[in-house]
C-alpha cells in the first residue's frame, strides 16, 4: 500500500510539476516588466523542483522522500488578503478554506490534473485562508515507514 501511495504521489507531483515548468518557461519568455519575471522565475524554481521530487520518489530514492515532504509542505497553506496571497499546487488540490468577511463562510474547492502558483503583495478584497487537504495527506503518508 505504501509503494502504491508513494507512486500516486509521485505521479501528481511529476504533472504538476511538468505542467508548471511549461506554464512559467511560457510567462517567462515574452520579457515583460522586471515583477513579471521574478514570478515566473520563482514558479520555474518551485515547479522544477516539485518536477524533481516526483522522479526521486518515483525512482524508490530516500531523497525523493525528502524532497517530496518538503514540496508536500509547499503547498499546503492557502492565503489571499489585500496584504498578501500565497497559494502553489501542484497535480492536484483540495482547498478547504473560510473567508474572512462580515459572515464567514467555509468553502471547498479541488481539482485534479492541474497546476497554479500565487504569490503577490496584493490580493481579493474578500480575504481567505485555509489549507491543502491532499497536500497535508500526502506529507503524512511520506512520513509512512
Amino acid at each position: 500500500m505504501r509503494s502504491f501511495l508513494f507512486r500516486l504521489i509521485g505521479i501528481l507531483e511529476i504533472v504538476g510539476g511538468f505542467l508548471g515548468v511549461v506554464a512559467s518557461v511560457r510567462r517567462l519568455l515574452p520579457l515583460g516588466s522586471t515583477y513579471e519575471t521574478l514570478m515566473a522565475l520563482i514558479g520555474l524554481a518551485l515547479f522544477g523542483f516539485i518536477l524533481i521530487a516526483g522522479v526521486l520518489l518515483m525512482e524508490g530514492s530516500e531523497r525523493g522522500v525528502a524532497f517530496s515532504r518538503v514540496a508536500q509542505l509547499l503547498q499546503l497553506p492557502l492565503l489571499a488578503t489585500p496584504v498578501l496571497s500565497y497559494a502553489l499546487h501542484s497535480g492536484a488540490f483540495i482547498n478547504v478554506f473560510a473567508t474572512l468577511q462580515a459572515s464567514p463562510r467555509l468553502g471547498i474547492d479541488w481539482h485534479l490534473g492541474t497546476h497554479g502558483f500565487v504569490l503577490a503583495v496584493a490580493g481579493p478584497a474578500v480575504s481567505r485562508i485555509g489549507i491543502n487537504l491532499l497536500a497535508l495527506l500526502s506529507w503524512l503518508v511520506l512520513r509512512l515507514r
